[in-house]
């Protein structure tokens, strides 16, 4: 009799808790957005996209005429390393290696982690984030949704509603006309 009381007891709580949670998760307004999708229909963004790509080739550009100096030093080098001196060929050799490690420090510079191609894109990309932000937080106010989910980014969605996407909304808070894109 006692576990019966205890198994009933088990099973009645947990069930009343998804009850009461269900009711709770009932009240609570949910959307989302694709902020890849507004990204794409920003024409700000592309002329970013364009001005980051033009200083990576640039870089990328610089990078590889170092790296072809670099080549050619090491060539010379074979080509002449019986007529060197011991001494010589190391002192020719650790030139050689401290210009590698500069080709390879001015690449960590320029797009490693927190290389300057971050920081570029990091500063010119935050208006238009920030505007972004702004234009989803108003947009979810006025609809009084609770909670704003980004499809785009690290959360998984095996499916979603498409009544509840408020990309476009969004764009039109940025002012872009999303019939006129649509049309594209």
């Amino acid at each position: 009799m006692l576990r019966l009381k205890t198994l009933a007891r088990c099973v009645a709580i947990p069930a009343l808790l998804l009850i009461f949670a269900g009711d709770a998760a009932a009240q609570q307004q949910i959307a989302y957005v694709d902020t890849e999708y507004i990204l794409s229909r920003i024409p700000e963004y592309q002329t970013v996209q364009q001005q980051l790509d033009r200083i990576a080739s640039d870089w990328e550009r610089e990078l590889t005429e170092k790296q072809r100096e670099v080549d050619q030093q090491f060539e010379a080098y074979q080509s002449r390393e019986l007529l060197y001196t011991a001494e010589e060929r190391q002192r020719r050799r650790d030139d050689i290696i401290r210009a590698e490690e500069e080709v390879e420090r001015l690449r960590m510079k320029y797009f490693g982690p927190d290389g300057d191609l971050f920081v570029q894109q990091e500063q010119l990309m935050r208006p238009l984030q920030d505007r972004i932000l702004t234009a989803i937080e108003e947009v979810a106010t006025e609809e009084g949704y609770d909670y704003v989910f980004d499809k785009s980014g690290d959360y998984l969605f095996l499916f979603t509603r498409s009544q509840y996407d408020l990309s476009d909304q969004v764009l039109e808070q940025l002012g872009i006309d999303v019939e006129q894109i649509q049309g594209r």
